[in-house]
């Protein structure tokens, strides 16, 4: 099943992983959606929406959701602290005036993935941009916004980068297609800078870019950008996000996340390898 995400609160990771197994004890317990909707004096959709993490999980009732389902005492005192720092808005939270909702909830995936994998055919990915960079594609794609809604833009963007110096990073691997190199965006000093970035963070132990040269022909990820995600958590399934002008969408089926998947992994076949991955960006910053 996919999901629009195009309005509405945004749920982070954890809780969506309590919902998950919120759902996974109440079924182990045989207790219904209307049953375990009466032991908290509530309906049945807002049972179903907790678990989905539609809504945030209100200590009270998953405390009595908890001993309904048979959950020992000490175990509902963890869940219930694993509960409080879900409510916890994220760090992106302060950005809010400028962060769309659809959005928060691919960063809340960004921050918490093992994982990520992507191919972007138009631009370089927020996670490598540079400031001016951002700050040129940003003014361009939000042409009314003020030019301090951009710079927050910008400055959140650039905070979404410090996953990538965490001892926990995870890894990431992205193809782009060669068109994101040539495009010019903000002038040759900005591209220059920019390609100079992409090499730097080849540094990164976790950070693999392969480049889908022109000569490689026809591709089947060229219908356009997408982004895969993957967890730590057992009950969290692996992800997959695109985007459109009106908002995304997130894909977390099997049967559509392995689409993806197989995509990627003939992409990655069909690109240049990584090993030549500095050589060609060098080549193209000397261009420039």
């Amino acid at each position: 099943m996919s999901e629009n995400r195009s309005g509405g609160s945004a749920p982070t990771v954890l809780r969506m992983v309590l919902g998950k197994r919120l759902r996974h004890l109440r079924e182990r317990a045989g207790v219904s959606f209307e049953d375990a909707a009466r032991a908290i004096e509530v309906t049945p959709l807002t049972v179903r929406r907790m678990e989905k993490a539609e809504v945030g999980l209100r200590i009270p009732y998953v405390r009595e959701l908890l001993r309904t389902y048979g959950v020992l005492a000490e175990e509902i005192d963890g869940f219930l602290n694993l509960a409080r720092e879900a409510n916890q808005p994220g760090w992106w939270y302060t950005y809010r005036d400028v962060l769309p909702d659809w959005f928060s909830a691919y960063v809340s995936l960004e921050s918490e993935a093992t994982v990520i994998r992507l191919y972007e055919p138009h631009y370089v990915p927020g996670l490598l941009q540079t400031r001016d960079y951002a700050a040129a594609l940003l003014r361009v794609g939000f042409p009314n916004k003020s030019h301090e809604d951009i710079q927050r833009m910008v400055d959140l963007r650039l905070k979404r980068q410090d996953l990538l110096d965490k001892p926990e990073a995870p890894a990431v691997w992205a193809v782009l297609d060669e068109t994101v190199l040539h495009r010019p965006v903000g002038g040759a000093e900005v591209m220059r800078a920019q390609i100079e970035r992409l090499i730097e963070v080849l540094e990164y132990p976790k950070v693999r870019i392969q480049v889908m040269r022109f000569k490689a022909g026809p591709h089947p990820g060229a219908f356009g950008p997408f982004h895969y995600f993957r967890f730590g958590f057992s009950e969290l399934p692996d992800v997959v996000y695109t985007e459109s002008l009106a908002g995304a969408q997130y894909f977390d089926q099997p049967a559509d996340v392995v689409t993806y998947l197989e995509v990627l992994d003939r992409m990655s076949v069909q690109a240049e390898p990584v090993a030549r991955t500095r050589e060609t960006l060098a080549a193209l910053r000397k261009e420039l």
